[in-house]
């Protein structure tokens, strides 16, 4: 049987592991709404809006390694192109399917719905052309190879790609056929020098360490990750964006990295190695403690996606995969100096006590267990958590680079769509929440029941702490009620508590744990009970102003 043009692409999206795809159905995208739910082997996951499908996209695609969504033309694609942003930002895949006009009617240039009414149909297209690694209008002749070109731009470069159906083409069949486009692999001259110059660079060294980063992650590359530093014995540290991308319960771990704003014993060990090895990282101003960190280039390794920079030459052509495959063979085993993790404290708090931060975030971090999936909201929330010591198998997951407030919710759900038979754990903000709190609703829908926890601080803290005015009304929000949302969306049986004392949070607690229902608890704080990583920002921040 001849496949049409959107089958067509939905089974190859189907070959490369992509089972769910997230959107909001639009008369232009109807071919290829129709399609993904009359295909017994895809599911059409129906969100609140188009930006919230594409942020649940997201969070599929941090388990699953890749994921879909579709919005209709316009209206639709503009709603989701922050989420695109977010996961080009992050280093996600994610394939856009786009229903357009169709292209009789974009060449007679009519004034339809969901266009400016100038004619001009290729306006949305090239909006979208700096947040995707590639685009492409899908067409009958097109269709097969493009297809395969677009699978190999955006796993090669871990970033999302957009294809465009025209309404009166997804459904006409495909003409012609193609091969999928195999992954380019390193320069074999260039792997050897530069392996042969880590490893050189790595014996003379007497202490050393390792900063493995997210792409590592993205790349389903934590295995080949894991063999090096078990080969080696090398101690590492992570920075905020690359938290639990390996096990931070093996002895090799010695905690975060956020240059000179948190962990000191972990910012001086770091700092003062030989030689430190920084793979698939990345220096933004959350990952390096507001560019406080301080890496001498002339001491440090860096293994990039593409690329190997060691002892000031850059050697090109490398792939991260191959060159960590390389390392694990040539490398050996030392007897590297290293210090205990530094972590949490020990949660304080008992009985009318309260729920302060001491009190707050060792519980949160008691709470995990191993295999979890932790998506942490940006903002004090994930700030707090992120410095626990995360269970075995566990992963926690935040939008560090993109920030984009309200991404957690969606992306738990997503998260949890990608890997049903694991336990979510959702911690956001009330501000944050607010956004994009309608996607509750879908884990009642699909069968899937999470953990949410909703911070409660009244308002923006973080915000509050970053800004000159804490008080200021932008940080102000609606007082919700939030233990109401679940079953006013669908979530019936839940078990949802609203805690204001340590008491109160440990019964919840202990009840979340046992619950064979989703769990919903609304965490009552103080307005300015803030993490002291949040706090560092606000005298850094502070300091500037001063300035």
């Amino acid at each position: 049987m001849t496949l049409t043009v959107i089958q067509h692409v939905l089974e190859r999206l189907k070959a490369i592991g992509i089972s769910d795809v997230f959107g909001v159905p639009g008369d232009y995208a109807f071919p290829v709404n129709d399609a993904i739910c009359n295909d017994p082997a895809m599911r059409w996951i129906g969100c609140a809006n188009e930006l919230n499908a594409a942020y649940a996209a997201d969070g599929y695609a941090r388990i699953k390694g890749m994921a879909a969504l579709c919005t209709t033309y316009g209206v639709g694609e503009l709603s989701a192109i922050n989420g695109i942003a977010g996961a080009y930002a992050e280093h996600l895949p994610i394939f856009h399917l786009v229903g357009a006009p169709g292209m009789a009617v974009q060449t007679s240039r009519r004034a339809m719905h969901h266009t400016l009414g100038n004619g001009e149909y290729d306006l949305f297209h090239r909006m979208s052309e700096p947040v995707v690694c590639a685009h492409a209008v899908m067409t009958p002749q097109n269709v097969a190879y493009e297809t395969e070109r677009l699978i190999a731009e955006a796993l090669f470069h871990r970033r999302p790609v957009y294809m465009v159906f025209p309404a009166d083409y997804a459904n006409q069949p495909v003409l012609g056929s193609a091969e999928p486009i195999r992954a380019p692999g390193s320069n074999a001259e260039a792997l050897e020098a530069a392996v042969a110059a880590i490893v050189a660079a790595l014996d003379k060294a007497e202490t050393a360490c390792v900063l493995p980063g997210i792409l590592i992650a993205r790349s389903g590359l934590k295995a080949a990750m894991q063999a090096v530093i078990d080969k080696s014995g090398l101690p590492f540290a992570t920075m905020f964006m690359d938290k639990s991308v390996l096990d931070e319960q093996q002895a090799g771990f010695i905690g975060m990295y956020d240059g000179a704003i948190m962990s000191e014993e972990v910012r001086g060990f770091v700092e003062e190695c030989d030689q430190v090895l920084a793979i698939g990282t990345l220096a933004s101003d959350f990952n390096t403690g507001a560019f406080t960190a301080r890496l001498d280039p002339a001491r440090t390794i860096s293994i990039g996606h593409h690329h190997v920079h060691v002892g000031g030459k850059t050697y090109g052509n490398v792939e991260l995969g191959n060159a960590l495959e390389a390392l694990s063979k040539k490398l050996t085993k030392r007897n590297w100096r290293r210090i205990p993790a530094v972590s949490l404290g020990a949660k304080s708090g008992k009985g009318n006590d309260p729920i302060t931060v001491e009190a707050l975030y060792p519980r949160w971090a008691e709470f995990l267990k191993p295999d979890d999936i932790v998506i942490g909201e940006t903002g004090t929330a994930s700030m707090g958590l992120g410095f626990a010591l995360i269970p075995k198998g566990a992963t926690f997951h935040n939008q560090t680079l993109w920030g984009s407030i309200g991404w957690a919710t969606p992306a738990a759900v997503g998260a949890a769509a990608a890997a049903p038979g694991r336990r979510v754990v959702l911690v956001t903000g009330d501000g944050s929440h607010q956004l994009t709190a309608q996607e509750i609703g879908q884990f009642g829908r699909l069968g899937l029941k999470p953990v949410v926890f909703v911070l409660n601080n009244d308002g923006y803290l973080i915000e509050r702490l970053l800004c000159k005015d804490p008080e200021i009304a932008y940080n102000d929000i609606a007082p919700w009620r939030y233990t109401e949302l679940p079953h006013a969306l669908g979530c019936d049986g839940w078990f949802t508590a609203r805690v204001t004392t340590c008491a109160e949070f440990d019964e919840a607690l202990e009840q979340a744990g046992k619950a064979d229902s989703g769990v919903y608890i609304e965490v009552v704080t103080d307005a300015y009970a803030a993490s002291p990583l949040a706090m560092k920002l606000h005298e850094s921040m502070a300091s500037l102003y001063k300035a």
